[in-house]
């Protein structure tokens, strides 16, 4: 009698062989819970303006130090699915409003800790979830009601109000120097604010990074800087006229792909003239036409440059497609591909150009200051690369924050007060609730005692305490009361002009919930077996952009 094969069963006859699945809720739905609290607790100790540091390594070996959950985030490269849906929650929220990735981590995280506990005790997923999302709605009911009177009608060209919105969303980085960059950073946006403020782009406010100094030396330059400097003699314009040549200032203009046969030393010379009187002729054209600058996209050729010289043309060379771009819509010029005589329309035009120091460093400086300001620059200086880095960060912050400030420019007490104010009114809507929501509205409203706890741990204060005595001040009615993290304990933080968007809060919440709410709803995880083959290659940094 032969050996006969028991047929397999269950999973296994469906699937194909080194799938993995794993469900229920000890398996899967614990498990992913796990995971997600591994990642806020990552975040949350970065939360706030005593945040820590993280020092992270990537793929590429470049080093980051920072408190930006989402630079973090985003150089960790997850891998666990479930994690990564917090992720993509903080990223969607750091492409909405810029700041506020890290609430978003720590306040799911939180919910998820939260719902842990009700399913131990024996509550089903989806009873849970309808708590949240009960809770969510009525919080962000809520947090309509706590904005400050009168601060939806902003001047978003006043530099105090718009430091005011600023300083919670650059502190959080750059803890202590916020009174010197937040004024910058507002001087940045507000000089490249167009006449709707809705239409503001982030990307017109530039930053150059340039080793050396300290941070008070950063400051703004109206008009574009550029981290190279001018290839011929020529190293100053003023109301120069600016021609763009994209693809370069080079004698391969003039050559096409042919043979040409030379019989004597005579056609040689003759050859080599023709070729010089050529780009002569091309150069000479570009200066008839007015311009005094001539910006290449990519290499000069040396008999170029002579002759460039010799009609005194300050050459520019940018070799960033990105830059060059932004080069463009600085000077208004038009970016062409043939080397010949540009049209009067196609010139760009900028009142100066010069070749500066900036701590050793030679920049070119593009200034703009008459017609209509489109580029910005804020020059950060500072003593080693990863403090450059972490700068522009907070840089980035502030411009974020401006653009959605110019959307919608309401404000909530800062310091944790409007999430402890949520929380107590949270509590007393759960109490009204019957049925199994109201444990879930419960863990909703204790989740968001995360923003004050953590403010406090980082601040090195008791975070019990704290929470207890922030709830004594908002029941007696001192509803701005917050997390004083200077002098330790509590006070109406508003008087210091702590204040927090609107806008950021609301996206963190809703954001959050729905990654929470997500994660909760998976009940089996089923992976198949990972593809053979060889490995694909990791993603390049890139270019800056």
């Amino acid at each position: 009698m032969g050996s006969f094969h028991l047929p397999s069963y269950g999973m296994q006859t469906m699937l194909k062989e080194g799938h993995k699945l794993m469900s229920g809720l000890e398996e899967a739905v614990l498990k992913n819970i796990e995971a997600c609290i591994q990642l806020s607790k990552i975040t949350s100790t970065s939360l706030g303006p005593n945040g820590m540091n993280k020092m992270v390594i990537n793929h590429l070996d470049k080093l980051f130090v920072t408190n930006d959950a989402g630079t973090i985030i985003q150089e960790l490269e997850v891998q666990h699915p479930a994690a990564k849906l917090l992720v993509m929650a903080a990223k969607a929220q750091q492409e909405e409003i810029g700041d506020g990735a890290n609430l978003v981590v720590s306040f799911a995280g939180e919910l998820l800790q939260g719902a842990e506990q009700l399913i131990r005790l024996g509550l089903h997923p989806s009873e849970i979830i309808g708590g949240y999302s009960k809770a969510n709605v009525k919080a962000l009911e809520l947090l309509q009601e706590l904005e400050e009177a009168g601060s939806e009608k902003m001047d978003v060209r006043k530099t105090e109000e718009v430091v005011k919105r600023m300083v919670s969303a650059v502190a959080s980085k750059q803890y202590g120097q916020e009174s010197i960059l937040c004024p910058l950073i507002a001087e940045a946006c507000i000089q490249v604010c167009p006449a709707n403020p809705t239409n503001f782009n982030v990307d017109n406010v530039r930053v150059a990074k340039i080793l050396g100094g300290g941070i008070h030396d950063t400051c703004v330059v109206r008009g574009m800087v550029l981290k190279s400097e001018a290839a011929g003699t020529i190293k100053k314009a003023t109301k120069a006229k600016i021609a763009v040549f994209g693809a370069g200032v080079d004698t391969s203009a003039t050559e096409t792909k042919g043979t040409v046969l030379i019989n004597s030393a005579n056609q040689l010379e003759n050859y080599a003239k023709t070729e010089e009187a050529k780009i002569e002729e091309l150069i000479k054209a570009v200066a008839s036409s007015g311009a005094s600058v001539v910006v290449s996209g990519g290499t000069i050729g040396e008999m170029a440059l002579h002759f460039c010289e010799r009609y005194k043309l300050m050459v520019i060379k940018i070799s960033s497609k990105f830059e060059l771009r932004r080069f463009c819509r600085t000077t208004g010029a038009v970016s062409l591909v043939k080397l010949g005589q540009p049209s009067a329309d196609e010139l760009g035009y900028a009142d100066s150009i010069s070749v500066d120091e900036i701590g050793g460093t030679r920049v070119t400086v593009v200034k703009n200051e008459e017609s209509g300001n489109l580029v910005s620059t804020v020059v950060i200086r500072g003593s080693t690369d990863s403090v450059l880095d972490d700068v522009e960060r907070a840089v980035d912050d502030g411009v974020n924050s401006y653009k959605a400030m110019c959307r919608d420019s309401r404000i909530v007490p800062g310091a944790g007060a409007t999430e402890i104010e949520l929380a107590r009114r949270l509590r007393d809507y759960g109490a009204k609730e019957t049925g199994l929501d109201q444990y879930a509205i419960e863990k909703f409203a204790e989740s968001l005692e995360v923003v004050p706890r953590i403010l406090a741990e980082n601040g090195g204060l008791n975070s019990t305490d704290t929470i207890s005595s922030l709830y004594a001040a908002h029941v007696a009615g001192n509803l701005k009361a917050g997390v004083d993290v200077e002098q330790g304990g509590i006070k109406d933080m508003t008087a210091d002009d702590v204040w927090d968007l609107l806008t950021t809060k609301y996206w963190a919440l809703k954001l959050a919930t729905d990654a929470a709410c997500t994660v909760l709803r998976v009940d089996q995880i089923i992976m198949a077996k990972q593809a053979g083959g060889p490995k694909g290659r990791p993603a390049d940094g890139g270019d800056e952009d």
